[in-house]
């Protein structure tokens, strides 16, 4: 499995995982958009005949070597699939979000000129508006003619892939979108050595704890137009468990029935997914307890904060003895850069105000490195000091399309500014505060948000905006509306003086494909300045 991890490639993942012989199947919960004929359920082989077949379809609509193929669809596991379609015949894809803006989504296609654009109809955009924006559009669904010149896969179906081509291990391989939570995301490229042998070959190693292992029933809920679903599919794939069971969205609807029927024992999702099943996984009664978690044995929690009462609740959910959950922080730039393992006996709710959800622990170990410095001078500041924080790792990506600047402003010899703010404390730990553009003078939204999410049981999700010369707003993502005032007094007392709390159904955040809260958007949803304390020159 080492030398594996050393080689994993791209285009030909299935063909080379399906020759180590995994039997891993891999159930859905929904069937693939590309190819409903499959139903929900497939084997490694098949995984790999569908890559073949798409890297046809790209090849027939003209796509070559090095030229970028630009997929936009619904979300769904066939993005990672297509994804591996492209860089089979040399192509580098280009995954975008569906849940993009349209301007946003222009504004990136113009960045990447694509040589192809594979989009779905939905997100062609009036009369196939973005299909003029690449060189041919290949249309992943409906008929021909129905987004002007645009192919439909009608067209190319049955064409021949080529033999299969692996760049340079330097070269880009893929460009990815960061979630674009401050404004219009950034291009990510990255490499085979960054993306593949940099971190999906270290998540293949079978780890104590962490590794999938042959018996595993192993679940993945989040934005698989992110850069996380290409290293998760890698690596999960390579050590090769029983089942693979994708989770296409966060709605319970449709999580409920695939994981009741085969009960993960790891799972992973963005947080704002767990948010969602939280009040399934809690609730003690039946028919509305869910039996899905039972055998839960690892949770893994990536893309964004996770606050305490979430966490508390998914380890209480399973039946095994000893649950953990595992936090990790980094970026699309970086990858995973700390973690850390939180248990039941660490998630007991305590008196004192500090939650335990802000203490990322430490860089991991031999992969990445860490350095807090001063905002404005980037001169490095003493332990235990707030600063702009700093990576040093050999999985950063390349550089960002259409902004070459912008990557060198972010780039200080060997290190990565981050554009988060924390504290490094003496042993090393990491307590992230807030993004920079984010922040407070003094203290943390983020652990604000801890704080109050633990001390309102109401209340699924808090977002604090803050307000330069005037008190932080809190916006609480509740179907009961606000709180009852006494019990926002008594959860307040000792916290800094809030604004009157805002309350929000779910549906009315504004959000990003992960799932993360838009915070300049909501600012101008509710009116809020859009000035903060930061500078946004970090994002």
């Amino acid at each position: 499995m080492a030398s594996f991890s050393r080689r994993i490639e791209l285009g030909t993942l299935f063909e080379d995982v399906a020759e180590l012989g995994r039997t891993t199947t891999v159930h859905l919960s929904r069937p693939l958009d590309i190819a409903p004929e499959l139903g929900t359920a497939l084997d490694v082989p098949a995984a790999a005949r569908l890559v073949q077949d798409a890297a046809g379809w790209f090849a027939a609509a003209g796509a070559g070597p090095g030229e970028r193929v630009a997929i936009v669809k619904r979300n769904h596991w066939d993005l990672v699939l297509l994804c591996c379609a492209a860089a089979r015949i040399g192509a580098v894809p280009v995954p975008l979000s569906a849940h993009l803006d349209p301007d946003a989504l222009e504004i990136l296609l113009k960045r990447l000129d694509p040589a192809l654009l594979a989009i779905g109809s939905a997100q062609a955009g009036p009369g196939g508006a973005l299909t003029s924006l690449a060189s041919r559009t290949l249309l992943l669904d409906g008929t021909a003619g129905a987004a002007g010149s645009a192919l439909c896969l009608d067209d190319v179906r049955g064409h021949a892939a080529p033999a299969p081509r692996r760049p340079p291990v330097d070269d880009p391989l893929v460009v990815l979108h960061t979630s674009g939570t401050t404004g219009v995301p950034k291009l990510v490229v990255h490499s085979t050595r960054t993306l593949l042998r940099r971190l999906a070959g270290f998540e293949a190693h079978r780890w104590p704890v962490l590794a999938s292992r042959r018996s595993d029933v192993v679940a993945g809920a989040f934005s698989f137009a992110h850069g996380r679903a290409l290293a998760w599919t890698a690596s999960v794939m390579a050590l090769g468990p029983e089942k693979l069971l994708v989770v296409s969205g966060s709605g319970w609807d449709e999580a409920r029935p695939l994981l009741e029927r085969h009960r993960p024992t790891t799972v992973e999702a963005q947080p704002s997914t767990y948010v969602r099943w939280r009040p399934h996984a809690a609730a003690q009664d039946e028919p509305a307890r869910s039996r899905a978690f039972d055998r839960v044995r690892l949770y893994i929690s990536t893309f964004d904060a996770v606050h305490p009462p979430t966490v508390r609740t998914f380890l209480n959910a399973t039946g095994h003895p000893r649950p953990i959950w595992l936090q990790g922080w980094g970026q699309s730039e970086t990858g995973p850069l700390t973690f850390r393992f939180l248990t039941r006996r660490a998630m007991r709710a305590e008196r004192e105000r500090h939650p335990t959800t802000r203490d990322l622990g430490r860089p991991v170990p031999g992969r990445s490195r860490l350095r807090v410095v001063d905002r404005e001078t980037l001169r490095p500041v003493p332990r235990g000091t707030a600063g702009l924080l700093l990576c040093r790792t050999k999985a950063l990506c390349l550089d960002y399309v259409g902004e070459r600047q912008r990557y060198q402003r972010k780039r200080t010899g060997e290190w990565f500014v981050t554009g988060d703010i924390g504290v490094l404390t003496r042993s090393g730990r990491l307590l992230l505060l807030d993004r920079e553009a984010d922040g407070l003078p003094e203290g943390s939204c983020v652990e604000l948000e801890d704080v109050l999410e633990d001390r309102l049981p109401g209340v699924s999700e808090c977002v604090v905006l803050g307000v330069p010369g005037g008190r932080c707003v809190p916006v609480l993502v509740t179907e009961d509306g606000a709180p009852d005032p006494a019990l926002w007094r008594a959860a307040t007392a000792d916290l800094p003086e809030l604004a009157d709390p805002v309350a929000l159904a779910w549906d009315r955040i504004p959000r990003t494909g992960t799932g993360k809260v838009r915070r300049a958007a909501l600012r101008e949803r509710l009116g809020v300045t859009p000035e903060t304390y930061g500078t946004g020159k970090w994002t």
